[in-house]
């Protein structure tokens, strides 16, 4: 029989607009945190036109300012902080533009929108690019290779970072139904053994022509909770659609559907983990006429739960950090 202790996960999640004077994670103390989150593009902003307004905020991967921030704030706080920003490419890495007739469309693709991680100590710890590509990204923005899985020490645990579009659909599938999906970053994090998962997003409001704008076309359920005007409330219709592109991870579902390529190739054993917990760190405010939603949430999604559960949130507008707390079993 396996024993299963379990143990406490801190995080601290920054939810603000970029380009803000203040800083509302300066009051806390080293060790007072496990992981500190940033959203998307943390500093630049995340709306640009082509590659000409972007490109005096592409940073280099090791030494622009975004890394540079973490690594001493990671030093500083003696944690893992993890922060997303525009990242600057090499030559040999830039792509061609994609087709259309605007000029826009002419200019090549020379960045990525990247996030990086560093640990207690400065550490660099790990990068990744974001995969699925939103079409705010499409005119600058060069496609990461794939989602990838760190591992790090206790209580973090085998750690999968992504960045808002990659809960979607990836072109050219179609969400078709809530049995069917297809599911791309969960299914990804059943084949992993992820025990948690980082989204750091730019999620623009429901009522903008926004990420989420797939939800309609799915049959799904609602977590029980209507849309609350109050913008210092969270939004529920965003955070329902977060959690249900991720469904494989908590819906009670056949027997036959649970083991697609979800164990190790080398052994055949499942290393699928019981429980999962999502932190969504997302940005508020509004930049180039788009509205994001914030709503920043914590949630642990159980293997056939039959629903996920929202331990925190944060508001639509809500400026500031959230200190949040939850369970991490050890197996």
């Amino acid at each position: 029989m396996i024993s299963m202790m379990s143990t406490q996960l801190r995080v601290a999640v920054v939810q603000f607009a970029p380009k803000m004077t203040s800083q509302p994670f300066s009051r806390l103390k080293p060790r007072s945190v496990d992981l500190l989150c940033f959203p998307e593009m943390v500093f630049s902003g995340y709306v640009f036109p082509d590659t000409a307004a972007i490109t005096p905020y592409l940073e280099h991967p090791y030494t622009g300012p975004t890394p540079t921030f973490c690594a001493e704030l990671a030093r500083s706080l003696e944690c893992f902080v993890v922060a997303g920003y525009p990242e600057k490419l090499e030559p040999h890495e830039h792509a061609p533009p994609l087709g259309g007739s605007n000029l826009s469309n002419h200019q090549p693709r020379i960045g990525a929108n990247s996030a990086v991680m560093y640990g207690p100590t400065g550490e660099r710890i790990g990068a990744y690019r974001k995969t699925n590509l939103y079409k705010l990204d499409l005119p600058w923005a060069v496609p990461g290779s794939g989602f990838t899985t760190m591992t790090l020490p206790h209580p973090l645990g085998p750690t999968t970072l992504a960045i808002c579009n990659d809960l979607n659909v990836q072109d050219p599938a179609v969400w078709e139904s809530l049995e069917d999906g297809p599911y791309e970053l969960a299914r990804y994090c059943m084949r992993s053994g992820t025990r948690l998962l980082i989204l750091l997003n730019a999620w623009l409001h429901p009522d903008e022509d926004g990420e989420e704008s797939d939800a309609d076309s799915a049959d799904y359920t609602t977590l029980g909770q209507n849309e609350d005007t109050d913008e210092m409330e969270p939004s529920w219709e965003v955070m329902k659609y977060w959690a249900m592109r991720l469904n494989p991870l908590w819906t009670t579902i056949p027997e036959k559907a649970t083991h697609e390529n979800e164990k190790r190739p080398e052994t055949g054993e499942c290393k699928i983990p019981k429980e999962l917990l999502v932190v969504v760190c997302n940005r508020f405010g509004n930049e180039g006429g788009n509205r994001f939603a914030g709503s920043s949430v914590l949630m642990s999604l159980r293997r056939g739960s039959g629903r996920p559960r929202l331990l925190h949130m944060m508001g639509q507008r809500e400026e500031g950090v959230g200190l949040w707390t939850a369970n991490m079993a050890v197996h």
